[in-house]
């Protein structure tokens, strides 16, 4: 998968990347190979849930070194009921985690998730991307996950319409995995394990003019 440019100076001045997710893991799950690809990348990647989890929120420490990433996490509410959020409360602590910085690339969940279905994974990419419309974050490019499960009838898989899309080389593929097992804790035949998937996809945009989120037909277009 071809990186984004580099500045003029590349050395002077490294690309600033951004991964926005909903949970802890969803940035391994959903992009941890692109991460891993890309070390030279300064990288903050920041959650908006389980920042109090007693199990969750130290493995994501170690994730966070593991990435050579700094990051963030909030607390917003997680519970299985998956009652909607605040939009203000929503925006305010997205703007918040992306740290008033000025980003080459933001990472962050398409408007229909990556599976059937959690709705944080939505209400992260809607704020998102209406935080890059009216100015509340900065973003040369943003680049939305791209996976799909059929309603549920098979494991997440990169979407047809994926604008980029990368089988993972073996050595990644493999450390993706280890991170789940080793740092994250989860057994080999757990569902996020059997889902961690060894090719990754994005839609990607250049301006926010150029997204429309439609969340009802399951993609972004």
């Amino acid at each position: 998968m071809t990186p984004i440019p580099q500045h003029p100076s590349a050395t002077a001045v490294p690309v600033r990347a951004a991964v926005i997710v909903a949970h802890p893991d969803d940035e391994t799950l959903w992009s941890g190979g692109y991460i891993l690809e890309h070390p030279e990348y300064l990288w903050r990647i920041v959650t908006l849930c389980r920042a109090t989890d007693p199990d969750r929120a130290p493995k994501f420490q170690n994730v966070l070194e593991r990435f050579g990433a700094a990051g963030e996490m909030a607390d917003l509410d997680d519970e299985t009921d998956q009652v909607p959020l605040p939009q203000k409360e929503l925006l305010d602590t997205v703007v918040h985690l992306a740290a008033g910085i000025s980003y080459d690339l933001i990472l962050t969940h398409g408007p229909d998730g990556e599976y059937t279905r959690h709705r944080r994974h939505s209400e992260c990419c809607q704020a998102v991307v209406e935080l890059w419309r009216t100015g509340g974050i900065f973003t040369q490019r943003l680049w939305t996950f791209a996976y799909e499960d059929g309603n549920g009838t098979y494991l997440p898989r990169v979407r047809p319409d994926a604008d980029r899309r990368e089988i993972l080389p073996h050595n990644i593929r493999q450390e993706k995995l280890r991170i789940m097992t080793d740092l994250y804790g989860f057994r080999p035949d757990t569902w996020e394990v059997r889902t961690t998937p060894g090719e990754e996809g994005f839609k990607c945009f250049d301006s926010p003019k150029d997204v429309r989120l439609d969340t009802a037909a399951g993609h972004t277009s």
